[in-house]
């Protein structure tokens, strides 16, 4: 249902459009726009409609509205308000919540737009109320409660109002005052300072004095002094007496109403069901302390203001002024609504699946057809970011029952479903070493290992002081950070450890542990070198899809399948994956619709198969919660938009973004709830607070206070680490930022050492350390893996006949250079190595066509060399002129390369011939030979190059690797 815009009120035309808040007062009985430098503001006797949108991660915009009534407002106001309010949610679609706030009892959303607080000052527009004046200070009193957002409520300025419990301001003409009762939380008093601060930017031009006083100090020190002498001299304070306002209701009554003619009529039942509530009618469910108004979607316009005005009479008539209103539309029902049923169905999205569409494009394209209008793609989604580094240094153990065994460099990627791994990973952060501590459990692992995993795990965090993240990482729900560091991961089938055979060995099952020499089917994965995956399934035609490229084997033949919905870089990905899977075979490329009868013979026959990419749990907008975990049980309170400053070093809170669970851990959590910190994200999955399905195998991270990496602080709109690096609790951080004028006092940080664990050496041993692939960051200085040269050079060391047949010859330029395998890198003797390295140089010198090597980064480092072994009779002079020799090649190969590095940015300026575009992609059928194929872009035409991009050739090369590669992807010349 909406209005038309003709009925739609002048003041809220364009409403909604933008993200942010619009605030409107309700002035002659219409609403009246707030300027934005009076929003925040609000007067006792006015009734204000407040609009916030926000943007979500679908693109879509979500309104919620509140009507707020002042506590001196008049009847007609506010049911002014109450009916504009439904009036806007029409127009903005018929979706939007809303909320009724009466002054003093604001819902925390609401509060948590207008951070630290609302001071509501005396005055109104209506009923000859005025807005009043301050001519002059005047000294007031000010009564704060809340440990997430601030309720602050002017007392009088008496010592009466003065309690053991709560924490009070006194805003005096040279001094702001704040009074900690003895029974308030260290939290409270944190927030309250935030009130301080904006008393103090707002009543004093941000310079007056500020002071703390401690209930129960006395005299102890001048400012209690002072403090004191405002009341008339220090007394005993009384015991807080509980008024009307104060009391809450303990108990959870829930009554439902269906709204007929203006009354409301009980509907009867034993339980709660979602079949009670009929599209057609307004119903009031009434929860005490919240009463929600539900309307059906097809219900009218004054349909919905009866029911609204039903709901407000329900609350007034029952005497219960705390109570908070909130209006849903049928469809867009909030999660406290939902809640309150016994039952209610899983939400089913109408997203339109791509599944029929993939099969019926695979099947015509099998038969000759161009599919190409059908399967027409979406423009390229925004590469996911992985926000870690990936230059660090890796260690990976297998877990075998209680003991753990460190993998060999080789293997650090090759992990077996039926085991459980533990590895840490160090690497640059923004501003320190980073350290990322997790385990990985294979499907088929058993329970007993997972335990032993996640134990060893969290002893090497607490053995290193709890500075770590740690993570736990289910097969098959990896996060992206997780195939980053990765990089080339690959899972077998089956199992090594002693937990698995055993636990074969008891079901008598058949133990399909990956054999090199068997059968195997792998699906080949991944965005790019930096990110693929070889996934071992089940050898059979079942397991194939479209949308994928694969790798089959057995013994003695190694076949790739390439899907018709597969990418140009899924098949780059499926040559590099050979190299690590079976690089010493002749491989038979297999194209789909066109299968040799072998390759069916050993899938065990052609059936139907899939055409639909696999799709992982999407990362939906982050919620914040405040936990408290105490013999056993789990609570949590979401804060609404919320930022670094909602986060207390005294607290554990959590990140949930659906895809993935973050549990970050103040500094002054006591160790033993720190060990207990896995455990709570455990649990939240568990309590499910969101009611949105959250799979148990999520990955969960938890996060130190002073630790946090880029991809815990990317969800927060700015982060400063100054405020993690003071020392105390959140009240004597909060104090010092106060007392400095609003600015974060960092204490200086000890130098952090590069960390590792099990062994005394700081950095782990370099036997055990690979070759990392450098950060796309265009941020930082990185080197993009080695040198091609270097490349170019470990090829001449490589045997001849142990590479895989399928591989290009060295001649074929590739953007990136393939990797190879420790098994696949035969040494040769050092003789003839440097006459091999002189021989290529000496071909480095004569050719006059573009250079073989592609521009990498940034000046790479010099990489080092595998040793060669040493021939027994050479003495130890020729080894010495031998070593000079080496070093000057080397020295010559790094010249080149940091020349052609500063080269980048400038690829344009050579003299290339120009072709068309349709010719150059990589899936065209009349290809243009003798270019460059690292650099297709570089041969078209100004004119189709900007048509292509979107911009001119200089500025595509201005922009970082990644990025140009990204675009090139996008256009088929990748």
């Amino acid at each position: 249902m909406s209005v038309s815009m003709r009925d739609l009120d002048p003041a809220f035309q364009g409403a909604g459009q933008k993200v942010g808040i619009e605030v409107w007062r309700i002035e002659n009985f219409s609403p009246a726009p707030i300027p934005k430098s009076s929003i925040g503001k609000f007067f006792t006797g006015d009734s204000y409609i407040v609009l916030k949108t926000t943007a979500l991660k679908t693109g879509a915009l979500r309104h919620d509205i509140h009507y707020w009534l002042g506590k001196d407002t008049s009847q007609d106001e506010a049911g002014t308000a109450a009916v504009k309010t439904v009036e806007l949610d029409a127009a903005l679609g018929g979706r939007a919540v809303q909320y009724r706030e009466v002054q003093g009892h604001e819902t925390e959303k609401f509060l948590s737009y207008f951070k630290p607080c609302i001071i509501p000052q005396e005055g109104g527009v209506a009923s000859g109320f005025k807005h009043v004046e301050a001519e002059e200070h005047i000294t007031r009193l000010f009564v704060c409660r809340g440990k997430h957002v601030v309720h602050v409520k002017e007392v009088p300025f008496a010592r009466s109002s003065l309690n053991h419990d709560d924490i009070y301001i006194l805003d005096t003409k040279s001094k702001i005052f704040q009074f900690n009762g003895s029974n308030s939380s260290i939290q409270e008093r944190a927030k309250a300072l935030e009130v301080v601060q904006y008393i103090k930017d707002t009543y004093h031009d941000g310079s007056c004095e500020v002071a703390t006083v401690e209930d129960g100090r006395l005299m102890a020190d001048a400012d209690s002094g002072e403090f004191w002498g405002f009341f008339g001299g220090f007394a005993p304070l009384p015991r807080k007496t509980a008024n009307a306002e104060d009391r809450t209701v303990t108990f959870d009554t829930k009554k439902l109403f269906c709204v007929l003619k203006g009354k409301a009529n009980p509907v009867e039942g034993d339980s709660l069901e979602r079949e009670m509530l009929d599209t057609n009618k307004c119903y009031i469910l009434d929860c005490e302390l919240e009463v929600f108004v539900w309307m059906g979607r097809t219900t009218s316009l004054d349909d919905r203001k009866v029911a609204s005005g039903a709901a407000e009479e329900m609350i007034r008539s029952s005497g219960r002024p705390k109570s908070q209103m909130i209006r849903i539309i049928e469809g867009f029902e909030t999660v406290p609504f939902r809640s309150k049923f016994d039952t209610w169905p899983q939400e089913t999205n109408t997203t339109v699946s791509e599944e029929g569409r993939g099969r019926v494009a695979a099947l015509l394209q099998r038969q000759g057809v161009n599919v190409r209008g059908l399967m027409k793609a979406a423009p390229p989604k925004e590469e996911l970011e992985a926000f870690i580094d990936c230059t660090g240094n890796l260690q990976v153990w297998r877990v075998n029952g209680q003991e753990k065994t460190l993998l060999q460099a080789d293997d650090h990627s090759k992990f077996y479903s039926g085991d459980c791994y533990v590895f840490q990973y160090s690497y640059p952060g923004e501003e320190k070493e980073e350290v990322l501590i997790g385990t990985w459990f294979g499907k088929q692992s058993v329970e007993e290992e997972r335990a032993s995993a996640v134990s060893m795990a969290s002893k090497m965090v607490e053995s290193m002081k709890f500075v770590p993240a740690q993570a736990r990482i289910y097969e098959g729900k990896e996060p992206l950070q997780f195939f980053v560091i990765m990089q080339s991961f690959i899972v077998f089938k089956g199992g090594v450890s002693s937990g698995y055979k055993k636990y074969i060995a008891e079901k008598e099952v058949d133990d399909d542990t990956y054999n090199e020499n068997g059968l195997a089917l792998f699906r080949i994965q991944g965005s790019g070198p930096e990110n693929m995956q070889a996934i071992q399934v089940d050898p059979v035609a079942s397991s194939l899809n479209s949308s994928y490229c694969y790798i089959l084997h057995n013994d003695s033949s190694v076949f790739t399948w390439i899907g018709n919905l597969a990418t140009s870089t899924d098949q780059e990905l499926v040559e590099r994956q050979l190299d690590l899977i079976k690089p010493n075979l002749q491989t038979r490329a297999q194209k789909e619709g066109s299968e040799s009868e072998q390759f069916w013979e050993l899938l065990g026959g052609k059936t139907e198969y899939s055409g639909q990419k696999l799709t992982k749990e999407p990362e939906s907008d982050p919620h914040l919660f405040s936990c408290t975990f105490t013999k056993d049980i789990l609570k949590v309170t979401e804060i609404y938009n919320f930022t670094q400053d909602d986060l207390m070093t005294e607290d554990i809170f959590i990140v949930d973004c659906h895809s993935e669970i973050f549990v970050w851990v103040g500094q002054e959590v006591v160790p033993k709830t720190k060990l207990l910190a896995l455990t709570i994200g455990e649990k939240f999955i568990e309590k499910d607070s969101l009611l949105e399905k959250l799979s148990p195998e999520a990955p969960i991270y938890v996060i130190m206070e002073g630790g946090e990496p880029s991809f815990f602080t990317r969800f927060f709109t700015s982060w400063d680490s100054s405020k993690s690096a003071m020392h105390g609790n959140s009240f004597q951080r909060k104090l010092k930022i106060v007392k400095n004028g609003g600015t974060p006092v960092a204490e200086k940080p000890k130098r952090r050492t590069p960390a590792s664990y099990g062994g005394r050496a700081s950095v782990p041993d370099k036997s055990q350390q690979r070759s990392r692939t450098m950060s796309l960051s265009p941020d930082r200085v990185r080197v993009r893996g080695r040198s091609p040269a270097f490349n170019a050079l470990a090829a001449t060391f490589e045997n001849q006949n142990a590479r895989n047949l399928s591989t290009p010859p060295p001649v074929v330029r590739k953007l990136y250079p393939r990797s190879v395998t420790p098994d696949s890198a035969k040494l040769a003797p050092k003789s003839s190595a440097i006459a091999s390295r002189s021989a290529l140089f000496e071909q480095f010198k004569t050719p006059p066509q573009e250079p073989l090597i592609p521009k990498s980064i940034k000046a790479s480092p010099k990489t080092p060399e595998s040793p060669a072994p040493e021939s027994n009779s050479k003495g130890k002079e020729e080894k010495k002129e031998n070593d000079k020799e080496e070093k000057s090649m080397s020295s010559r190969i790094e010249s080149q390369t940091i020349q052609e590095d500063a080269k980048e940015g400038v690829e344009d300026e050579e003299d290339l011939p120009a072709y068309p575009y349709e010719r150059l992609k990589t899936t065209s059928p009349d290809p243009i030979s003798d270019i460059d194929v690292t650099r297709r872009e570089a041969y078209l035409s100004s004119e189709e190059f900007k048509e292509k991009f979107g911009m001119t050739k200089e500025a595509f090369y201005k922009l970082p690797k990644w990025k140009q590669n990204k675009f090139k992807m996008a256009v088929q010349l990748f």
